[in-house]
């Protein structure tokens, strides 16, 4: 008799990203098929009811349905891995030896190890799923601190790849019509930029008010990456930029956060 090859479901919102963490889990586990992919958390729970995979690689944060909400109606008919760039919600789960997860960007190494205890699970028939309070104490903690943990990573497409730009790389940040500019370091410390269509109000929400200060309604800067500031007239100024010819401006509402520069 053949054995039914073990199924999963990936759901993220960046298409982008799924398909890369499907690439990935061909390469570490060619025998798994990879059955759905869904947009969302509502989109997750449809998508599994219809195809049942024995696993499930749930973004933490999508719209609509959160990733750990899609959890609880899926319950114990699968196992779980969280796929987040916020640790800190997964650890809490992986630590109570209920749930696995993956840090994005996701690390070959570290999913080889997950890969590892999932056919263990499966091998052995473990009970999947997680117990329903940890995953309501997830829910409740997401629900109630949604940017607790400072953003790590901004996701752009770049001539049809995919980067994963660490934050602290970023200089600064521009609203372009609407999109967003995102003006970082490469590998080789050159300047590069690139547009996302994520709004600088919600990138500035994320972003750790100790590194990252709006200068004006439409740019924020990377307060490691000033070299110096220049006054101008009306109460302005402008931010000269480490190793950037780009001179951003400093409007009067924010120019209080320079009166000691």
């Amino acid at each position: 008799m053949t054995l039914r090859p073990p199924t999963a479901l990936i759901a993220d919102d960046e298409p982008l990203l799924r398909d890369e963490l499907a690439a990935m889990l061909a390469k570490a586990w060619p025998d798994l098929v990879v059955v759905a992919q869904a947009r969302n958390g509502r989109e997750a729970v449809d998508r599994f009811e219809v195809t049942r995979p024995d696993i499930c690689f749930l973004d933490v944060h999508m719209p609509g349905l959160s990733g750990v909400e899609a959890a609880r109606q899926i319950g114990s008919r699968a196992h779980v891995v969280f796929v987040t760039a916020f640790d800190h919600y997964a650890l809490d789960a992986f630590e109570q030896g209920a749930l696995d997860y993956l840090v994005k960007p996701v690390e070959a190494a570290r999913l080889a190890a997950t890969v590892a205890r999932l056919r263990d699970r499966l091998g052995a028939a473990i009970h999947a799923g997680a117990t329903e309070q940890l995953l309501e104490q997830l829910a409740e903690r997401l629900q109630r601190e949604p940017a607790r943990a400072p953003l790590r990573w901004i996701r752009a497409t770049v001539r049809q790849t995919l980067k994963m730009i660490a934050v602290d790389d970023v200089d600064f940040l521009r609203a372009e019509d609407k999109y967003t500019l995102v003006a970082w370091r490469d590998d080789d410390g050159k300047p590069a930029e690139a547009l996302i269509s994520v709004p600088l109000k919600s990138l500035l929400a994320e972003l750790d008010p100790l590194q990252f200060a709006q200068v004006h309604r439409s740019v924020v800067v990377n307060l490691r990456s000033i070299s110096h500031l220049t006054r101008g007239e009306n109460e302005t100024a402008s931010i000269h930029l480490k190793g950037r010819d780009e001179v951003l401006p400093v409007s009067r509402t924010f120019l209080h956060l320079f009166k000691q520069m």
